[in-house]
């Protein structure tokens, strides 16, 4: 009866359910997907009479995409006053902030809240992606990146919370063996 309690638990330590790695590699994304960020909101606080380093071509622009009324949260209105007292937080601003707050939630291994955060920050991304394509009609090679990143995320975090589950599934099955 000790056979298989042994298999189990040395099945259980197995890189395939160690979800350890991932959690690393999701603080790395995250890192990467902050100075992502950092960078974007170099360029939002610059003049917009300054070419920003990536204006390469007219289809990208990060300079127009980061000036644009779509730039901040809530989304300037047309008639909006440029000197309004209205309070806007740039989109860098709470890209730094969520991407600081997966790197944190991935460290502490809270998958489910990390896989949240991920999910939020994908469909704000996408929704970003999708003024720049249609609405904007110009791309930020910064903006672009961080799709990649928060993408990239979402994949480990959906597979860290399916490994993670079948760990206790599987640590479950081992206890009711012995």
């Amino acid at each position: 009866m000790v056979f298989p309690i042994i298999f189990a638990h040395a099945r259980l330590e197995r890189s395939a359910y160690n979800t350890e790695k991932m959690r690393y590699l999701i603080v790395l994304l995250a890192l990467a997907g902050l100075v992502d960020s950092v960078l974007a909101l170099r360029i939002h606080m610059q003049p917009t009479d300054q070419a920003p380093p990536c204006a390469v071509t007219e289809r990208w622009d990060c300079g127009t995409v980061n000036h644009s009324r779509f730039a901040v949260f809530p989304a300037e209105s047309f008639d909006e006053q440029p000197g309004s007292k209205k309070f806007h937080i740039p989109v860098a601003t709470l890209g730094i902030i969520g991407y600081g707050l997966i790197a944190l939630t991935a460290l502490v291994d809270w998958t489910w809240v990390t896989l949240q955060l991920a999910e939020i920050g994908f469909f704000c991304a996408a929704m970003l992606s999708y003024l720049e394509a249609f609405v904007i009609q110009k791309w930020c090679i910064y903006c672009v990146w961080s799709q990649v990143i928060i993408t990239a995320i979402l994949l480990c975090s959906i597979i860290a919370a399916i490994l993670k589950h079948r760990r206790a599934k599987f640590r479950h099955s081992a206890v009711l063996a012995s």
